[in-house]
């Protein structure tokens, strides 16, 4: 019986699909949605982030103190814009989920979760949302289920 189920999502359509799936395949296990915090994105560099799209204007090559705190602030507004669509789609099925807010690279978050918390099942989309990532064949969903110490169901 599967008791722990873990999403992980960035809020894309088939991040949706896939909690869609587990809250219909395990309607009795725990559902864990994680979020993770990741200041390089799928591919990018630190150079790539660092780009003047803050207001602080802090330009590329250096990283000051209120870079971060205006990234982490950003970020941790759309991971709660991403569980509140999460938390509604599960009350639509009178389910509740456990949201989970992490920090770092998300194939291994999402692999030290699984392996800290007892995890039974990881559910997860193929691929994130932009065109680049979906050309590396969702290269985050790859590489968890080449590790992962559970059975994981990939959704397309």
């Amino acid at each position: 019986m599967t008791h722990t189920v873990l999403v992980p999502t960035e809020g894309s359509p088939l991040s949706t699909k896939a909690l869609e799936v587990a809250l219909e395949d395990y309607p009795d296990a725990e559902i864990v949605v994680v979020h993770v915090m990741d200041p390089l994105g799928s591919g990018r560099t630190l150079v790539d982030v660092m780009r003047p799209t803050f207001r602080d204007g802090a330009p590329p090559g250096s990283v000051t103190p209120e870079y971060w705190q205006e990234w982490r602030d950003q970020a941790e507004q759309r991971a709660e814009e991403v569980f509140d669509d999460a938390r509604d789609l599960a009350a639509e099925r009178d389910q509740d989920v456990e949201t989970v807010l992490e920090f770092g690279k998300p194939d291994d978050v999402v692999l030290e979760y699984a392996e800290e918390h007892d995890v039974d099942r990881i559910v997860m989309g193929s691929h994130c949302r932009s065109g680049a990532e979906r050309f590396l064949l969702g290269s985050v969903a790859e590489r968890v289920v080449r590790r992962a110490p559970v059975p994981v169901m990939v959704v397309r």
